[in-house]
């Protein structure tokens, strides 16, 4: 009796922990069933963020290319179809002659060669000043060092449409404009008073002060001066950096307008924005503006800065992002 009792009380407990051991089963399968579906929600809303995501994406990469496929598609119609009433996406008749006829109507090279001396030396003078402003301010020790930078600061919050009145009497006052002005007067004029940017300096600055200060007192130590850390070791490092003021600095002298066309007085002067708003594409006596031939002549203009964004946009975004904040 006594080994039937503990059979029977042997067969109990067993039965209780199946019971037990079925219930923690049942439980581990609902938090399994739960945490799948919270994966699976997870899940499609990451699909649906991404899709979203490249759907805002590609809206905006169609409102910035779309003005870029109208001037191409501008630039190969026929006069009478783009000055129609009803626009079409795409020219009835494809007018490859119109960037053959730029070069008829427009003088073109004459305009390109005064774009490119002028970007060349406006963009060398601006990488002097701004190598030699930068290091002063990032390594140099002097007297009232921080309070200069700070009047350079403020000064980028003047807008640069106020200056134009003081640069004009000041290249005036030097004699580069006016009837007498010759090639290199107007070379000066559109040059000088632009190789000085407050912002490229405070760029390159922060870049300088991300230099270890170490490599700064080792070569102190080895005997080098200031003028050899800098070509040697300073701009070696911030190539990057130097590479996007070269290439921005560059753009911005190609694009340039008002002031080339405030200080010269001969078109022959003129860079190539001049140029093209110019009367080489306007029948006067007609009163027509053949804009196919003018489109035509912006494309040309336009695809060397496209093609020099393209080969070098790593090197902008890493100039730029390796300036940092420091300092």
């Amino acid at each position: 009796m006594e080994q039937s009792a503990s059979i029977n009380k042997k067969t109990y407990i067993d039965f209780k922990d199946v019971e037990v051991n079925s219930d923690i089963v049942l439980s581990l399968e609902e938090a399994g069933k739960t945490v799948d579906a919270i994966k699976r929600a997870e899940k499609v809303s990451r699909i649906l963020v991404t899709i979203f995501t490249y759907i805002f994406i590609i809206a905006l990469a169609l409102v910035v290319v779309f003005p870029f496929y109208w001037m191409i598609i501008t630039a190969l119609k026929q006069n009478d179809e783009i000055r129609a009433a009803q626009q079409t996406f795409f020219p009835t008749i494809v007018m490859w002659s119109n960037f053959t006829h730029v070069f008829q109507v427009f003088d073109f090279f004459k305009y390109m060669r005064n774009t490119i001396v002028v970007a060349i030396f406006s963009t060398l003078g601006t990488l002097i000043t701004t190598i030699l402003a930068a290091f002063a301010f990032a390594r140099l020790r002097f007297q009232g060092r921080d309070a200069v930078f700070a009047i350079f600061l403020m000064t980028m919050m003047i807008p640069g449409e106020m200056m134009v009145i003081t640069n004009f009497i000041t290249v005036a006052s030097f004699g580069w404009v006016g009837e007498k002005q010759t090639l290199t007067d107007a070379y000066l004029a559109m040059i000088v008073p632009f190789i000085t940017s407050v912002f490229y300096i405070y760029l390159l600055r922060q870049n300088f002060k991300q230099i270890p200060n170490e490599l700064y007192l080792a070569a102190k130590v080895d005997g080098k001066s200031d003028w050899s850390f800098l070509w040697k070791v300073m701009v070696p490092l911030a190539s990057p950096t130097l590479i996007s003021i070269t290439i921005l600095k560059f753009m911005g002298t190609w694009n340039s307008y008002v002031w080339p066309n405030l200080v010269t007085n001969n078109s022959d002067y003129r860079l190539i924005s001049n140029g093209l708003r110019g009367s080489a594409f306007v029948d006067i006596d007609a009163g027509i503006t053949f804009y196919g031939y003018q489109t035509a002549a912006t494309v040309l203009v336009t695809v060397p800065l496209f093609l020099l964004f393209i080969f070098f946009r790593k090197y902008i975004m890493k100039g730029v992002g390796r300036a940092g904040i420091k300092g």
